[in-house]
């Protein structure tokens, strides 16, 4: 055996030894603890996209969103405590509004005008956050780059809590809040006790036509709306319709508005073959402080029945007020 054959036979022995084999697990044991960590925090990664911030999640908050911009927002009067001493009952809030001075309520009534604007306006800014916030957490896990995940984590980790941040003002400020008072909306009426008193903006859900069920026929409509949260006492609505594109003078009287006191009406007297506009909405009250959105449903009627077919009667003659 040549000494070449023989040295090579040692490198062998010693490559195959106990302390070669834990030279290189050595070696390899920083690489594997690595992409362990690499692939725990994008499963961390993956599960914040997949359950708190969720497509699913957003598009319901988007939902969400749209439904708040149709509601309509009012004033809500509460008696916050009685005054000390006073042993009648709470007032009602009828009764606190004799007391109200108008002109400062009128006031009031602006504030939260403004308050739900801007309440509008920074839940829309906030989904925006989050729907940015996601698609680049998605362009970061799809990208498979090691660095964010290895060297850069605590800039991921930060970015996990101020979406999570982001996402806690937006549940919170999707219920209207509080009106803050600067001046007594309760004048000085002398000796009379009257209980504090503090505001509330509350949100009614917006009034909107039943499609499915709202028809036309040759010279009637019958309209069908309803509220998706009932409210606790009956509502009063207020019904408008107009005739598009008149061809004449007379046919302009094809218009008007109906009070209403269910969430159904038929109207008579329309043109055949000829397309109407209906909206509804709530008949305005004296608390109304933000409105933006009422429903409107076009339909057209159908032609004229063969001459001496038999018709309905007509309940009622429309004309603009």
């Amino acid at each position: 055996m040549s000494f070449g054959a023989m040295d090579l036979g040692l490198n062998r022995m010693k490559l195959g030894s106990p302390q070669s084999l834990q030279s290189l697990e050595e070696e390899q044991q920083p690489e594997t603890e690595a992409w362990r960590t690499y692939t725990d925090r994008r499963n961390i990664l993956r599960e914040f996209l997949t359950s708190d911030l969720s497509p699913h999640l957003l598009k319901r908050h988007h939902a969400r969103m749209e439904l708040l911009k149709k509601c309509s927002y009012y004033i809500e009067i509460l008696p916050k405590h009685l005054a000390l001493g006073d042993q009648n009952p709470l007032m009602l809030p009828s009764t606190m509004f004799q007391l109200i001075d108008p002109w400062k309520f009128q006031r009031m009534k602006k504030v939260g005008t403004a308050q739900t604007k801007i309440q509008l306006l920074l839940l829309s800014d906030l989904l925006e956050q989050l729907d940015r916030g996601r698609a680049k957490l998605v362009a970061l896990l799809e990208s498979h780059d090691t660095l964010p995940f290895l060297s850069c984590w605590d800039t991921v980790e930060q970015r996990l809590a101020d979406l999570s941040a982001v996402m806690d003002n937006f549940l919170a400020m999707m219920v209207p809040g509080r009106l803050h008072i600067k001046h007594r909306l309760v004048s000085d009426i002398g000796a009379t006790k009257i209980p504090h008193i503090r505001l509330m903006l509350s949100t009614k859900m917006p009034v909107m036509f039943d499609r499915k069920e709202s028809v036309a026929h040759h010279d009637w409509a019958s309209l069908r709306w309803f509220v998706t949260i009932q409210p606790a006492v009956p509502e009063q609505f207020e019904l408008r319709f107009k005739l598009l594109e008149p061809r004449s003078q007379q046919e302009r009287v094809q218009c008007g508005v109906i009070p209403v006191a269910t969430c159904t009406f038929d109207i008579r007297n329309l043109l055949p073959s000829r397309t109407y506009k209906f909206t509804v909405k709530r008949v305005e009250s004296y608390t109304l402080v933000y409105e933006p959105w009422r429903d409107s449903l076009t339909l057209k009627t159908k032609p004229a029945p063969p001459e001496g077919a038999h018709t309905p009667e007509s309940r009622a003659s429309l004309a603009c007020p």
